[in-house]
């Protein structure tokens, strides 16, 4: 059997989607299902990584020109090209005639897309040349051509793809599907039983693979004002193409504060289990965090991490400071509340860890295969 990915990494759009596309894919290989990425060549891409851990990438070059063009192409109907298109590096027909030629022959049991920048009218062109199409989302603010629909948001529900997918689509939604590696459920007790210590010794810090912004720096600075305890130490993750490392880097050295910053982390389980806060972007990390119960500070860096982050700031799972706002002020008010209430982290970690157990990538593969072996027999 064979799963082909259309997914893409780059400054603009971070690394999580394909970060969860290779947890799924090696969710898939260890039930004998082979899986190949398509993705383009953008500025901050994973491609390499990608085939470092041990996928076939097929690379589409990006283009310079004609972006605006995506619309032109669409089908006589079809509503407005989708919010995001711009990501896509090209226009809607060069992405598809690219696509169909890597897909042709090849007889994918699944094509699996996770873009902001596709939708229908990409998916009914490529639907001919592999047997199901399964779609990763987040947005529910378009239409697919799809027999799978994945969105692990909190509080998504069915109804909210109601007319974005055909009748037949089977639908899983909410966080319990969350696309987690089983690094996390196998540390999640350990992990929970930290949290009876209820202690702030341990406060890690990580943006996503990208932070264009350099909220990082602009936190490190905020947290150098604050009253820490002696002996808390800060660990900051960044990914391999983070713009802003090098300052990110040279600011930790210029801190008084106990300060190390690490890359391309291979054990994030592990140094989130070891945390006691964690003060991450609003983004996939999220479902992490909640697996292993670790309290957190989330940052809406995006307008689509916005509504899943109120609804989980409004169940009290997690602190927020939306960092479009009032940034110091928000954020030292969340701090303050923090800091001078330690049964505060204790709260937030009981009500995470509620929110997701682990078995998300699980439940997936199941439906996967049911679909599979179901239309089989």
């Amino acid at each position: 059997m064979l799963a082909v990915f259309r997914v893409d990494a780059s400054i603009e759009m971070g690394t999580g989607h394909v970060m969860r596309c290779l947890t799924l894919a090696k969710a898939l290989r260890a039930h004998g299902i082979d899986s190949e990425f398509i993705s383009r060549c953008h500025t901050g891409n994973l491609i390499d990584f990608i085939e470092a851990q041990g996928f076939p990438v097929h690379v589409l070059a990006e283009k310079k020109s004609c972006v605006h063009e995506y619309g032109t192409s669409r089908s006589e109907g079809q509503s407005m090209p989708p919010a995001h298109f711009q990501w896509l590096g090209a226009t809607l027909q060069e992405d598809c005639d690219a696509s169909l030629e890597v897909m042709s022959g090849r007889h994918a049991d699944w094509l699996i897309v996770d873009h902001y920048a596709l939708d229908i009218e990409w998916e009914r062109q490529l639907k001919p040349f592999c047997k199901r199409v399964m779609v990763i989302d987040d947005l529910a603010d378009r239409r697919h051509e799809c027999d799978l629909l994945l969105d692990q948001t909190y509080g998504r529900r069915e109804i909210d793809y109601a007319g974005l997918v055909p009748d037949h689509a089977n639908i899983l939604s909410g966080s319990g599907y969350a696309l987690l590696r089983p690094e996390f459920y196998k540390l999640r007790s350990e992990s929970l039983k930290r949290r009876e210590q209820n202690s702030l010794h341990e406060i890690l810090i990580s943006m996503g693979g990208v932070d264009k912004d350099n909220v990082t720096g602009r936190i490190l600075q905020f947290l150098a004002k604050c009253t820490l305890p002696a002996d808390c130490r800060i660990t900051v993750v960044m990914g391999r193409t983070a713009p802003w490392l090098n300052d990110v880097r040279i600011l930790a050295e210029r801190l008084n504060l106990s300060t190390r910053v690490l890359v391309g982390v291979e054990d994030m389980a592990q140094l989130m289990a070891n945390s006691d806060l964690a003060i991450g972007a609003a983004g996939a990390t999220t479902w992490e965090r909640c697996c292993l119960g670790l309290p957190s500070i989330m940052l809406i860096l995006a307008e689509n991490q916005r509504n899943a982050a109120l609804l989980l700031e409004r169940d009290g799972v997690a602190g927020l400071v939306d960092s479009a706002g009032d940034f110091q002020t928000n954020f030292s008010m969340v701090i303050k509340e923090l800091f001078d209430s330690k049964m505060s982290l204790s709260k937030l970690s009981a009500r995470s860890s509620r929110v997701v157990d682990g078995e998300g990538c699980r439940r997936v593969v199941s439906a996967m295969l049911q679909a599979v072996h179901g239309n089989e027999s």
